[in-house]
Order: C-alpha cells, then sequence, then structure tokens
C-alpha cells in the first residue's frame, strides 16, 4: 500500500466516511506503440481481494510509525474485503479509457486497496499485451516464454508466465509459474551443458539418452557442426532415435534456419523441428517469417517479459460514485465520467 491510502482511510473514520463508493479502474491513453491492449491481471486482483489481512507484526509497525490510531488498527485487525467487483474478463481487447473494472465497496476499502489493483491490471495487460502481438507475428508457430531470468523480479516472472499463456504461448520454461497456474512446462538445454561434456557429440548423447524426444542446443561451436554431430547421433542410435528438434539461438537465425534445415533435410531428418531464441520480440519473428525462415517454434524471453518497447501503461483508479452521488475529476488532461458505468462493445 502507499501510505497516502492509510492516512486517507485513518481520516475517513474519524469523519464516518464509509458509505458505498465505486471506483473505476482505466488506461488513460495507450503507449505510442499499441493500438489495443489484451486485458490481464483480474485472477491476481481478485485473489489479492479475498485473502486481504493484516498480520500483528504489520499491525505493529504501522503503530511504531507514530501515524494512526488505535481505531484504524483495530479496523485494519478486523479487515475482510466485503465490496463487489464487475469487470471485463481476463484475455479479452480492450482500448484507452475503458473502464476495465469497477470495484464498489465501503469507501475506506474500496481506497485501501487502490495500488495492488493498479500494479496486477497494469502489469497483467502490459505483458499479455505484447504476447498478442508476438502471437500475431508467430503466424500459428509455437511460443515458449523463456523470460524469468530477465523480468523485473521473481513476482513479474510468474506474472508474465500466466499473461503470455493468457495471451496464447503454449508453454513457459519457469517450473513455478506452471505449478502454480497449470501451464505446460517446456525447455531445452543451456549451452553449459555441451560445454561440460568432452565433446558436443557426447553432450548430445547424454541428453539423448535422459530425454530421447528431447531438443539439441546446435550452436554452441558451430551451428553445420552441431547438425552433423547430431546426424551421426542419428546414424549411432539407428531406430532408436527420437530427436525431436534443434534450437538456433545466435547468429543471423534466417541465414542458420535455411542451412540447417537443407542439412537435416539431406539426411533425411525431415522431421526434426528448428526452434530459435535469442533476442526475439515480434518484430524480429515477423521479418523472420517474412523471409520464409523454415522455423516451427521460437523461445521468447527479455522483450516480451519486460514489454521492453512499452514497458509501462498510463492506469489510473478514480473514485466515479459516493453515497449514491456521481463524482468526477476535472483535472485538465485527466477529466473522468461520474457514476458507474456499463460498457459496450459495437463491431
Amino acid at each position: 500500500m502507499d501510505l497516502y491510502q492509510l492516512t486517507m482511510v485513518e481520516a475517513y473514520l474519524r469523519d464516518d466516511l464509509t458509505d458505498e463508493a465505486s471506483f473505476e479502474l482505466s488506461i488513460r491513453r495507450l503507449p505510442a506503440q499499441r493500438n489495443f491492449l489484451l486485458l490481464a491481471g483480474l485472477a491476481e486482483a481478485v485473489d489479492y481481494l479475498e485473502s486481504l489481512r493484516f498480520e500483528r507484526s504489520e499491525l505493529d509497525h504501522l503503530a511504531s510509525l507514530g501515524l494512526f490510531s488505535d481505531a484504524l488498527l483495530a479496523y485494519l485487525a478486523d479487515f475482510r474485503f466485503s465490496g463487489s467487483l464487475d469487470a471485463i474478463p481476463d484475455g479479452t481487447p480492450v482500448f484507452a479509457g475503458t473502464p476495465l473494472l469497477t470495484l464498489t465497496a465501503p469507501l475506506p476499502q474500496a481506497q485501501l486497496v487502490e495500488t495492488v489493483l493498479l500494479n496486477l491490471i497494469s502489469s497483467g495487460t502490459m505483458l499479455a499485451s505484447k504476447a498478442a502481438r508476438v502471437m500475431a507475428a508467430a503466424r500459428g508457430r509455437s511460443l515458449v516464454d523463456f523470460g524469468a531470468r530477465r523480468t523485473h523480479g521473481i513476482d513479474a516472472g510468474f506474472m508474465a508466465a500466466r499473461s503470455l499463456y493468457l495471451a496464447g504461448f503454449d508453454a513457459t520454461s519457469n517450473v513455478e509459474a506452471g505449478r502454480r497456474y497449470g501451464i505446460p512446462v517446456s525447455g531445452t538445454m543451456a549451452h553449459s551443458f555441451i560445454q561440460a561434456h568432452p565433446s558436443e557429440l557426447d553432450a548430445f548423447r547424454a541428453y539423448a539418452r535422459a530425454y530421447p524426444q528431447g531438443t539439441l542446443l546446435v550452436d554452441t561451436y558451430e551451428t553445420a557442426g552441431g547438425i552433423a554431430n547430431l546426424i551421426a547421433l542419428r546414424d549411432e542410435l539407428g531406430a532408436a532415435f527420437q530427436i525431436r528438434s534443434v534450437r538456433l539461438d545466435s547468429g543471423d537465425l534466417a541465414a542458420e534456419a535455411f542451412a540447417s534445415r537443407a542439412q537435416l533435410d539431406a539426411a533425411g531428418l525431415e522431421s526434426v523441428q528448428i526452434v530459435a531464441s535469442g533476442g526475439l520480440d515480434e518484430y524480429r519473428i515477423d521479418a523472420l517469417l517474412r523471409l520464409g525462415a523454415p522455423i516451427d517454434g521460437f523461445g521468447v524471453g527479455t522483450n516480451v517479459g519486460t514489454s521492453a518497447d512499452a514497458p509501462n501503461l498510463e492506469s489510473v483508479y478514480k473514485l466515479v460514485e459516493h453515497a449514491g452521488s456521481g463524482r468526477s475529476k476535472r483535472s485538465s488532461g485527466k477529466e473522468t465520467l461520474p457514476h458507474r458505468k456499463q460498457v459496450f462493445r459495437r463491431f
């Protein structure tokens, strides 16, 4: 919570301002790189509202600040959210100025939850919106979230995994996100696995013994040589060879994909797919596919997990009704319309 939420609630309670209030959460303006957003974060928001409690240690900390009365601390000790939430469903395309959710509750309750609701909806929507663009660019190819190692915090990695899956990604590499949200998990290997073995072929043998249908990373040293070692592995294993795909992670991905596809096909390995990763976003994926690069799937991380080209949204949480009376804001460039609203979409 931001401090001002607590100080306002202190004043509300002193003056018995506890009538029902409605707040609307919306995005004031779209980022320059977006012409729509994909709503996400609502499930987390509902979980937060249902579980919000104040622990004894937290109340003791607030008391130590010397800012709050015993009446406020007692109010927080017994806090349970009793309001209602009307919202557009997660996964829905939305636009600027639209109330994404309307929270109605006694005024102190509605005020206390402002920061977390803004954070959850803004972050989830930002990430899902970026992922929707990648989905469009990928033209039906498989997509796996690789972003956890560079998201802005561990919790952000979980939010990214769920938001990307909501937008249509097939899987995540984040094992804990898979457990929390029921998302399929997928992964390959790191270059360190190759480097840890005496040779690339030895590494391929070891991984194929553990995961016969796995994906092999072929560009640790030199991609053509990596594909040659894959072919050598096939020759060794014969009918037992089941490797499904190879991953390219560096260099000119289009050129590497064309060369690898030709090398694989010439060896009779037409069924082995090519997966690409490494600094990808919707722009690079679109460019690769416009060139006709024979890539069957993409692992996408940093640029999507941080929504690098539009890393924030101008989200707002504004009072629109209190004690049955409409409330509006008239500040220049930040005007709001009073009263609760119903959202309609006309096609």
